[in-house]
């Protein structure tokens, strides 16, 4: 059965944060608040985590998950990025988006996509993920927490916990967190690509 932890959303509890790590990096399974939507996540090394998370979602080899970064150094050391691309980084992160660029050597194979070597990375804008990822010094790998068959994402951590009190290892109330996904920018050519508007603002990135 899963814990369940009340952490504040603007001054996340240090204790519970700690723990909620341990139980990151021992390979387990949580749900956590993000700036767009509530997210699983595990241990960017943890391929019984990733399993977990594919069977929830019931997602197939070829989805892309998405490596939540402290900052953007962080996200530079799991992505090339040249100077226009850190500059457009810069002035949106943390945000609601999820840019897509070339992985490093830093990117186990299984995460990356399996023609263009691409990776999904994001820095959000929520304390709570925030105070995790600092604590935890490295990205934690990351899918929308949309169940089978639903068109939204889980929004109620109490019914999260109902939901999936067996399937996972952790689930952190922090409050209501929004139903909009994030939007999705391709910055592997010289011209962004959007392949989603979500909550980010786009303007930026349309020619």
């Amino acid at each position: 059965m899963s814990q369940f932890y009340h952490i504040h959303p603007d001054d996340p509890q240090a204790r519970l944060i700690r723990h909620a790590v341990e139980i990151l990096a021992g390979g387990g399974v949580v749900v956590y608040p993000t700036d767009s939507a509530y997210a699983l996540g595990c241990h960017i090394g943890d391929k019984s985590a990733l399993d977990r998370i594919r069977r929830i979602r019931r997602l197939d080899s070829k989805h892309n998950f998405t490596l939540m970064c402290r900052d953007l150094s962080e996200l530079s050391l799991y992505a090339k990025v040249d100077n226009l691309n850190y500059r457009r980084l810069k002035n949106h992160t943390p945000g609601p988006f999820t840019f897509i660029l070339r992985a490093t050597s830093e990117v186990p194979t299984r995460l990356k996509h399996p023609q263009r070597k691409s990776i999904g990375l994001r820095v959000p804008d929520n304390r709570i993920a925030l105070a995790l990822l600092r604590e935890l010094s490295e990205p934690i790998m990351s899918v929308t927490l949309i169940m089978p068959g639903d068109e939204y994402p889980l929004i109620d951590p109490y019914e999260i916990r109902e939901l999936l009190e067996h399937d996972v290892d952790l689930v952190i109330d922090g409050g209501y967190c929004g139903l909009e996904p994030t939007s999705v920018i391709d910055l592997m050519d010289d011209v962004p690509v959007i392949l989603r508007e979500g909550k980010g603002d786009i303007a930026d990135f349309v020619a």
